[in-house]
């Protein structure tokens, strides 16, 4: 797949008082352009974070913010998907879920092909449905570990509807992280590696967006890095 020349050989992000580089890239799917912010650390990075948004969320949510800024300070490149359905203007990503795998499959692969991340451990990661989009291609996509922010066990009032399968599915060491308040579940501990429960914190895990990524930088140093 093809990749779109950034706006210029970097965009500094002026959030970055170090002056680390930003690149905006564009990156061509079979269901249309993704965009991909990407963060560099200084030298060779220690993991690539790919990390997506919710089905209606965007990648300036709380604990992906959160979780971005400390995997940088820890040395790893991040790279932030906004995913084609919503570039292209559609709120929600709809039922089906191969358009969306195909679509992130594509950045996946068009990152983890640049230069600068051969053999560089790739740790996919979203949150709510984003996660899901991690958990089911982690495996086909030689992903190290998956970090599930959030991760939606089942629809609002729809236990039986359990997408715990999902999880399962990811095939590598996974981290989830949720609230003991979401409305979507609690996955059980025995579908993940580990299963950390935040105290008082609902979907958007917005309370303390700062320990989430404390939990979650700790534990890929662990498992990856």
């Amino acid at each position: 797949m093809e990749i779109a020349t950034p706006r210029g050989p970097a965009r500094v992000d002026l959030d970055h008082p170090d002056g680390r580089p930003r690149y905006l890239l564009v990156i061509t799917t079979p269901r249309g352009p993704a965009r991909v912010d990407l963060d560099h650390p200084d030298g060779r990075p220690r993991y690539l974070l790919v990390i997506t948004h919710g089905a209606g969320g965007g990648v300036d949510a709380p604990d992906i913010d959160a979780v971005c800024g400390a995997a940088l300070k820890e040395g790893a490149a991040v790279a932030r998907v906004t995913q084609s359905y919503r570039v292209a203007g559609r709120k929600m990503p709809g039922a089906k879920t191969e358009p969306q795998d195909e679509a992130w499959r594509a950045v996946v692969e068009a990152l983890t092909a640049r230069p600068e991340f051969a053999d560089v451990p790739l740790v996919l990661s979203g949150r709510s449905n984003g996660a899901r989009v991690a958990c089911r291609t982690a495996a086909g996509l030689g992903a190290a570990a998956v970090v599930a922010l959030a991760f939606p066990l089942h629809p609002p009032g729809k236990p039986e509807r359990s997408r715990a399968a999902e999880l399962r599915a990811a095939g590598v060491p996974t981290l989830v992280v949720n609230g003991d308040r979401d409305p979507f579940g609690v996955p059980d501990a025995a579908d993940a590696t580990t299963l950390a429960v935040r105290p008082g914190e609902r979907h958007d895990l917005a309370k303390d967006p700062g320990a989430v990524a404390g939990v979650v930088v700790e534990w890929v140093a662990r498992h990856v890095a």
